[in-house]
């Protein structure tokens, strides 16, 4: 890309995948002169990219192979083997919301309270109920809320599609943070609930070791302390910070820079959520450390912890790896993979009124299509599979099943949302030669429109601002 970009409307409605869809109009410096500045929002820079991706698959394919040619037996069965599972899933919950933007989430409050709740709930019925008719019994319900929710890295990825408006994308992004953990805590629920009515006497692994007498309400209120605790020690960081002086005027000495209680204050808080995460897969209270990353925010540090959550994901899809070894039951998962897939439409459709008020349709097409499964449905398999032999054996390939249906409908959508060809350019006067776009040379106004930061001209479509209307594209 030159260093003197051009923006511009085309009909194919491309966009530069590294910058984030919201773009805004500032008038700056003389009348009349409009510059366009494109902004990050969210986690669009630091999504995971398809490079993750394929090293997902290919832990998946390593530990397939290490559980085929060693025959280690079910790693279920190893001592450290919840402890294991209890710390992926902490990592990937804090993953799911730590960067969520309180602005966001306030904007769209109503909208991310339907979609965690009746959204979820809804969506937990329908799979649930198709797994009853498919492999029948009290962990049918299990297998259905376990892939209920949406992978928020995975709709990070692909935060880059235009065609979603802002508010949209930002209800999809807050959906996909916020039902990871009201998952898990139906899990937890449901789970206990399968064992009794199974007639297992065995405590289940996703919930606080009270035997027996475990329930949902034992295990919410657990969570609730353990969260309150955190946010405590929290606040007392952030009194650290308080008073501190950053200079970031331009031409200061030290511009930019961060204090030393600043930085004091980033590390007490990153040793809080390892202290936190530990905790909660020692006593699987990982709903805590879900809502702790709404609030704790670890500064500089928050590009390791992406990192981090990335990595989980790989050891996790190696763990799933090796699990598959022990037999995969191919029927079931497909019925749950597609089960899962028509949830989201059915919920998209029925709660879109609720969700957002005067939604267009192609967001409601989008919302319908949305559903992605990738970390929070392998933990939770991981963490299911002692109580429940064969859950990873189902839940694998139904990840695998809703994400090729998710693909596959996308692009189809995105086809047949393409065959309007783009509106003609506007005919010049006969004579009259095209002027350069841009370069040192022009001289006088823009003659295509507004001047952009690089020093370009925008040219703007006709359609650009209908309810189909073109993103620019920087080239």
């Amino acid at each position: 890309m030159c260093a003197k970009s051009v923006v511009r409307s085309t009909g194919e409605r491309r966009l530069n995948p590294t910058v984030d869809l919201v773009w805004r109009d500032r008038m700056r410096g003389a009348p009349g002169v409009v510059r366009r500045r494109w902004r990050l929002r969210g986690r669009a820079a630091d999504a995971p990219s398809g490079r993750t991706s394929l090293m997902a698959i290919g832990a998946l394919v390593a530990g397939l192979a290490i559980g085929l040619l060693t025959e280690p037996g079910n790693p279920a069965d190893l001592p450290l083997y919840t402890f294991t599972a209890g710390v992926l899933l902490a990592i990937g919950l804090y993953g799911s919301t730590h960067e969520l933007e309180a602005a966001d989430v306030r904007e769209n409050l109503r909208a991310v309270v339907v979609a965690v709740t009746l959204g979820v709930l809804l969506k937990a019925a329908l799979i649930s109920a198709v797994m009853v008719l498919v492999v029948g019994g009290p962990e049918a319900i299990v297998l259905g809320i376990a892939v209920a929710q949406i992978d928020p890295l995975s709709v990070a990825a692909m935060g880059a599609r235009h065609r979603m408006s802002r508010r949209a994308k930002t209800l999809l992004s807050a959906w996909a943070s916020f039902d990871d953990p009201m998952t898990v805590l139906l899990s937890f629920y449901f789970a206990v609930l399968a064992l009794r009515g199974g007639g297992g006497s065995g405590t289940v692994s996703v919930a606080p070791d009270q035997g027996a007498g475990a329930d949902f309400l034992l295990t919410t209120l657990a969570n609730v302390v353990l969260f309150a605790i955190a946010l405590l020690v929290w606040h007392l960081v952030r009194r650290l910070t308080a008073g501190r002086r950053t200079d970031d005027s331009p031409g200061a000495e030290g511009a930019g820079t961060r204090s030393v209680a600043a930085r004091r204050a980033d590390v007490l808080a990153l040793l809080l959520v390892v202290v936190l995460v530990l905790v909660a897969a020692t006593y699987m209270l990982v709903l805590a450390v879900a809502l702790a990353g709404l609030f704790v925010r670890v500064g500089r540090f928050k590009p390791y912890v992406n990192r981090t959550v990335s990595g989980a994901f790989l050891v996790a899809a190696g763990f799933l790896g090796v699990l598959l070894a022990q037999g995969i039951d191919p029927l079931p998962g497909l019925a749950l993979g597609a089960a899962a897939f028509g949830a989201q439409m059915v919920a998209a459709l029925l709660a879109g009124p609720w969700l957002v008020p005067g939604i267009s349709r192609v967001d409601r097409y989008y919302l319908g299509l949305g559903q992605q499964n990738g970390i929070t449905a392998i933990l939770l398999a991981l963490a299911l599979e002692p109580q429940f032999p064969g859950t990873a054996g189902v839940v694998g390939p139904a990840i695998l099943v809703v994400n090729v249906l998710h693909h596959g409908a996308n692009r189809l959508l995105d086809r047949k949302l393409d065959v309007t060809p783009p509106a003609p350019p506007p005919a010049l006067p006969s004579g009259q030669e095209k002027p350069t776009p841009h370069g040192p040379e022009t001289a006088g106004p823009e003659p295509y429109g507004p001047e952009t930061a690089g020093g370009g001209a925008a040219r703007t479509s006709p359609a650009a601002d209908g309810p189909m209307g073109t993103a620019p594209e920087v080239i």
